[in-house]
């Protein structure tokens, strides 16, 4: 049955391998994605990947090259990232800002050179970000650096796959298809790795916080590869789990836990700002950061675990035994892993302490809360 809005959604190239698969697909980010396969449920989805390996379909996400003599430069404009300084052939977790220091899209810039890098986005902020890259580019094209030290230009990987392969075991089963040793490519790193006979873009990371690998594939290889990654011990894991999984490990996901009006500081981001780029505060929305690095933020990124019932997107957050609200949840699930109620919210500045007790409104009736550090789960990536 065929409905209007399904024929405007995008599709990953792996669109028939999941519904071969048994995927219940759902509109995700203007995509169709795949929410969870067969009978699995996502819990127990979860589980499967905290405890063995699964292999996530992210290929709705906006793979992009940038590349030219100033395009370092570039992107030191565009972020607060230190990226000179960031070795080849790895990676940061960064943050696009508008002028004000408010988050358009949070992102995975990798450097393979000096000139060249290969930046992640979201599939939700896809005509945001790439408006913004366009303009961005012109503007910096038509400048005195680039006119005198070169250009720098930006190409899309349209119908490029990407696929995570995530979990404890994560490692020796893809060590099985490549002479590669992956015990070189430590969290953070990434190779161009052999994987039978395929020559693929392999970065050691994710979102779940457990080890794993994020491999880039060419479109006519695509199913090929998700084939070959799919084999038992393997669980093809949907958007369910991998929503539980991101947030026992504290990750943020745009559009709810980050906003064009949410900075870097207030978002528990500050690590991602170099300390060279504070000091200098020559990228877009430099002013807003420093102003927030200064005086304290007005609000304050936490994570909470909550009594009763598990608080969800929206529930309001209350000064205890009073009716003056201090925040709000923006994302909340029951953790599988912990058996407890977990939340990801922004309190006022000064209600942020781990430890503090709060009221949360969960479909109105007042459930405690305590304000608990993140990750909730503690994160294993392979550090070497």
């Amino acid at each position: 049955m065929a409905s209007t809005s399904g024929d405007s959604l995008r599709k990953t190239p792996l669109y028939d391998f999941h519904v071969a698969n048994g995927a219940k697909m759902v509109p995700f980010a203007g995509y169709s994605m795949p929410l969870a396969y067969g009978n699995v449920g996502a819990v127990a989805s979860h589980h499967h990947v905290r405890n063995s390996v699964g292999l996530f379909d992210v290929g709705h996400m906006v793979q992009s090259n940038f590349r030219g003599p100033t395009v370092t430069a570039f992107l030191e404009w565009l972020t607060p990232s230190s990226l000179k300084s960031l070795a080849p052939y790895s990676s940061t977790l960064s943050v696009l800002l508008n002028e004000r220091g408010g988050i358009i899209d949070d992102t995975i810039i990798t450097k393979h050179a000096e000139d060249a890098y290969y930046v992640v986005t979201n599939a939700g902020r896809r005509d945001r970000d790439l408006a913004w890259f366009k303009d961005k580019l012109a503007e910096w094209n038509a400048g005195e650096k680039a006119k005198t030290e070169g250009t720098v230009e930006h190409e899309v990987l349209e119908g490029w796959g990407l696929l995570a392969l995530q979990g404890p075991e994560a490692a020796q089963y893809l060590q099985g298809l490549t002479s590669f040793d992956l015990r070189e490519l430590t969290f953070g790193k990434c190779a161009f790795v052999p994987i039978e006979g395929f020559n693929l873009h392999v970065a050691r990371g994710g979102y779940t916080g457990e080890d794993g690998f994020e491999i880039s594939i060419p479109p006519s290889q695509t199913v090929d590869v998700a084939q070959l990654l799919s084999k038992p011990p393997v669980q093809l894991t949907g958007l369910g789990a991998r929503d539980s999984l991101r947030l026992e490990a504290g990750m943020c996901l745009y559009g709810q836990d980050l906003d064009e009006d949410t900075t870097p500081v207030e978002a528990g981001l500050t690590w991602v700002i170099g300390k060279d780029r504070r000091e200098s505060g020559d990228f877009i929305g430099a002013e807003g950061v420093r102003k927030h690095f200064k005086e304290g933020p007005p609000r304050r990124r936490v994570g909470l675990t909550v009594e009763g019932a598990p608080a969800r997107q929206g529930a309001k957050i209350f000064a205890p035994s009073s009716d003056e609200q201090i925040g709000v949840v923006t994302s909340g699930i029951p953790s599988p892993t912990l058996g407890k109620n977990i939340a990801m919210a922004y309190v006022q500045n000064g209600w942020h302490k781990k430890g503090t007790e709060v009221a949360v409104d969960v479909r109105n009736k007042l459930r405690k809360a305590v304000l608990t550090p993140m990750p909730f789960v503690p994160t294993r990536y392979y550090r070497g």
